[in-house]
């Protein structure tokens, strides 16, 4: 396995493996890699000859006050995850590698990112849309792979591919958990061991909200009332959002008859935590 750190490097790697026939697989990750980012390379390495790992901290994602400075960062543990893994490949340039000193393009979008995570966040997927672009003109790969931990983001990138033309399929990778049910992220080493508990509420109320549906509940309305009830018995959480979305467009509904996310963001004392769930109701038809 290589790490370079130029996307020239990259390029010419890429090149000689398509000259042998090879697919080619990219993951993009911010780094500080965990069992969620291992379980996108092992899918990778399952489907393409070669798999491209990009370990990048896109300050471009960050708004004023965010943690950009303090996101965990570990390049040894990232390397060998990824090694262990069977990747081919590390991408991780230096900043200014990704945007020299006269950047000034960028991609964005008019839907898709206006509510949820793009509500509190607005510049947040202007800054993912960018750098995903970039990494995919750079890696020109088959396939890319991306959590649904990050539901909004999967739903945005797909958007973007369809809408720009890139000839790429975008895999959409199921959430990992904990034993205890906390999605991984690497936001979670930011929890003291208090609030490392207190997290547990995020899951637990979305099970709530989805027994209400496999029980038949068909109002978006009540499926948010039950989660936020239960969000708000926990003292350290502190609710962003609580939202039942068409997973199509990401727009709220009223009523459950047709797939949808299920989507909460939740800080937990300065930690900001999101998880989600995906629920498709069974339509009578007559």
């Amino acid at each position: 396995m290589k790490i370079v750190e130029t996307a020239a490097e990259v390029r010419t790697q890429v090149q000689a493996w398509r000259q042998e026939g090879l697919s080619v697989g990219l993951v993009p990750t911010m780094g500080y890699l965990h069992e969620g980012h291992q379980s996108l390379i092992d899918r990778a390495v399952a489907d393409n000859d070669r798999v491209v790992v990009s370990v990048f901290v896109n300050p471009m994602q960050f708004g004023v006050g965010e943690d950009l400075e303090s996101y965990p960062r570990d390049m040894d543990w990232d390397a060998a995850l990824c090694e262990q893994a069977g990747a081919s490949l590390i991408f991780h340039p230096e900043p200014s590698e990704m945007y020299p000193g006269d950047f000034s393009s960028f991609v964005d979008m008019s839907t898709l990112t206006g509510g949820l995570c793009g509500k509190s966040r607005p510049i947040h997927f202007r800054g993912v849309c960018t750098v995903v672009s970039k990494l995919f003109n750079i890696v020109l790969p088959d396939r890319a792979y991306f959590g649904q931990k990050d539901a909004q983001q999967l739903a945005v990138i797909r958007h973007m591919v369809s809408d720009l033309s890139y000839g790429i399929e975008i895999v959409g990778c199921p959430i990992i958990r904990e034993e205890d049910g906390l999605a991984k992220s690497s936001r979670n080493t930011y929890l003291n061991p208090e609030e490392r508990q207190a997290a547990l509420v995020l899951n637990r109320s979305l099970s709530e909200g989805k027994k209400s549906l496999e029980a038949g509940e068909t109002s978006a309305v009540a499926v948010r009332q039950k989660i936020m009830g239960f969000l708000e018995k926990e003292p350290l959480a502190k609710v962003d959002y609580v939202e039942v979305v068409d997973w199509k467009n990401l727009e709220p509904i009223d009523t459950v008859d047709r797939p949808i996310l299920v989507a909460i963001a939740v800080f937990i004392g300065k930690t900001r935590l999101i998880d989600n769930f995906l629920f498709s109701p069974v339509v009578q038809r007559y």
